[in-house]
Formats: structure tokens, C-alpha cells, sequence
């Protein structure tokens, strides 16, 4: 039998359930997980703490001081295909009491994910933009998963002197992943969701030597959600359209079909080196627009209101402080 969320030899990954699934705080230290039914929400929590889970699972989540019994979106991401399946059909069922979504306090869909590893100047214009060639192979930077917050979050701008804003399609992995080729990649996609990339392009750009990961992982600088999308919501995440309002002005808008790397192929080449866990996110590049190569730049100051949005994935809005 296969590994809970382990790519099967020679087959897919079976994820048909088509959902926008919420992490939201219920209690102080107590979070739930949630199905989005139109302006209600299905809480998953039961079925979630019943789903089956093989030994590298248990491994992995006893290795993050997790217990089995608790429910999470990364207990859920952990018990695979079949997990997701018995999700859908508990949905589908529709016997659970009912939220309203408006009244919940909703967080990031992946809280706390294991690694956050991000591409960097992954569309030709942005990439033209910085005043570089396009790259040969994909930049990898990695954000720190501490930096994570939710829809409706009041960023601080913190000690930062250029904090600047870039919206990206974040892809959520949902099985252990190394070695994938090209053409199973997107087996490995249990869904995904909008993610700012907030830098502080003065340690990026300015300081010696550049610390482009201290740089994007200050704290609060990832705003994520609103939601995770399953991935067969999204029929190809290369034909995706993005935006980024910042205070109502648009400052980026771009279609990820002008990736320089997709998604398939930043799975297969980031594989090859290093293992990719169920709640990973791989945050897959900025278009061009940000704020750092306009003239003038332009920087995030208290009281800025920031609207990402991504086809099919919702809005994420977050604040500045």
C-alpha cells in the first residue's frame, strides 16, 4: 500500500474533491477547519481527526510535536488523496452544523506550513524590470514559516525602511514529493491560494551581502488565503489572472501563463533536490509592477489597505500598520 499522500508508482493522485477549504480560530489555542458552502462553512474537524494515517505520516506529524487526534488543515494535507475523498463525501452528505462565514476569524489556510519555498523573478517583465537577464533555472528563496498570517491582517511594517508588496499564486502541496517528473507534477498539488510576498528590499537590495530570505520573512510579511482552493477547482493554474490593489490603485495584473518556470516544472526541479511535504507552499513569483523599481518607489506605509486576487481563488486583503 502506498504512503498516505506518497505518489503511487506508475499511477495519480486521486484528488476529485472540489472545495475552498478555511482554517479559523473557534478558541485561544483551538483551530478548526472548515468547507466553504456559499456564505456558510461546514466544520471538518471530526472527520479530519478520523482519518487514517500510514507511519511516515504519523512520523511526520509526531516530529512537529502534532497529535493524530488533532484536527488541522496540515492533519488533513497529511492523510492524502483519501483524505481529501472522505472530506468531500462528508461534504457532500452535508449532516454538519453550519457557520456563518462572515462571523468566523478566519487565518491562513496552512498556519503554520513545514517550508515556505518561494521562486524568485519568475515573469520576464519583472525579471526585466530589475534590470537582470532571465534566469536559466529557477532562483529559490525560501520564507520562514513564522512570517504566515491571515486574510484581514494588520501587517506591521516593523523596523523595515522599504517594505514593498508582490502578489503570487501559492501552490499547497499535499503528499511527499521527491524525484516527481514534469508530467505527475500536478499529482502532487493537493490546491493553492493567493500569497503576498512582502519584502523589505532594503536588507534585499542594499546591505552586504543581500539577505533576500531575512528580507521577505519578517514578521507577518506572508499574508495568505483566503482560502485553499482544491486543485480541481483549477483546471490549468497556468491560465490564472492576477492582480494588486494598493488602496484601490492597481499596481499589478498579469496572467501566470507568463511564467518563466510553471508550475510543473518548479515541482520536478525543486524534487530533485529536496523532499516536498504535504503543507509545503510553493510561492511561484511576482509579475511585474512592484514597488521597489517604479519611478519614484513606491513603499508600504501604516494605513495602506492591500487587495490580491487570483481566477478562482478569492481575495485576499490585509492591511498595513
Amino acid at each position: 500500500m502506498p504512503a498516505a499522500g506518497a505518489v503511487p508508482r506508475g499511477g495519480r493522485l486521486a484528488y476529485n474533491a472540489e472545495m475552498k477549504l478555511i482554517s479559523y480560530r473557534t478558541a485561544p489555542g483551538r483551530i478548526s477547519v472548515g468547507a466553504v458552502s456559499g456564505d456558510a462553512v461546514i466544520c471538518l474537524d471530526e472527520v479530519i481527526a478520523s482519518l487514517p494515517l500510514d507511519e511516515r505520516a504519523l512520523d511526520a506529524l509526531a516530529l512537529r510535536g502534532m497529535s493524530p487526534s488533532q484536527p488541522s488543515m496540515l492533519r488533513l494535507l497529511f492523510a492524502g488523496p483519501q483524505g481529501m475523498a472522505a472530506v468531500q463525501a462528508f461534504v457532500a452528505r452535508d449532516t454538519a452544523a453550519h457557520a456563518r462565514l462572515a462571523d468566523l476569524q478566519c487565518i491562513a489556510p496552512v498556519p503554520r506550513p513545514g517550508k515556505i519555498v518561494a521562486i524568485g523573478r519568475n515573469y520576464g517583465e519583472h525579471a526585466k524590470e530589475t534590470g537582470t537577464a532571465t534566469f536559466e533555472k529557477p532562483r529559490i528563496i525560501t520564507k520562514m514559516a513564522s512570517s504566515v498570517v491571515g486574510p484581514g491582517a494588520m501587517v506591521p511594517i516593523g523596523a523595515a525602511i522599504k517594505p514593498d508588496f508582490e502578489v503570487e499564486l501559492a501552490v499547497v502541496i499535499g503528499a511527499f514529493a521527491r524525484d516527481v517528473p514534469r508530467a505527475r507534477a500536478l499529482d502532487v498539488v493537493a490546491g493553492y491560494t493567493v500569497l503576498n510576498d512582502l519584502s523589505a528590499r532594503e536588507l534585499q537590495f542594499d546591505v552586504s551581502p543581500p539577505q533576500t530570505t531575512f528580507a521577505k520573512s519578517l514578521d507577518g510579511y506572508c499574508p495568505m488565503g483566503p482560502w485553499l482552493v482544491t486543485r480541481d477547482e483549477i483546471a490549468d493554474p497556468q491560465s490564472l489572472d492576477l492582480s494588486l490593489h494598493l488602496n484601490d490603485t492597481l499596481m499589478q495584473q498579469a496572467n501566470t501563463a507568463d511564467m518563466i518556470f510553471p508550475v510543473d516544472e518548479l515541482i520536478e526541479y525543486i524534487t530533485r533536490f529536496i523532499t516536498l511535504e504535504p503543507g509545503d507552499v510553493l510561492a511561484t513569483g511576482t509579475p511585474s509592477g512592484v514597488g521597489a523599481f517604479r519611478t519614484p518607489p513606491v513603499w508600504l506605509k501604516a494605513g495602506d489597505r492591500l487587495r490580491l486576487a487570483v481566477s478562482g481563488m478569492g481575495v485576499l486583503e490585509h492591511g498595513i500598520s
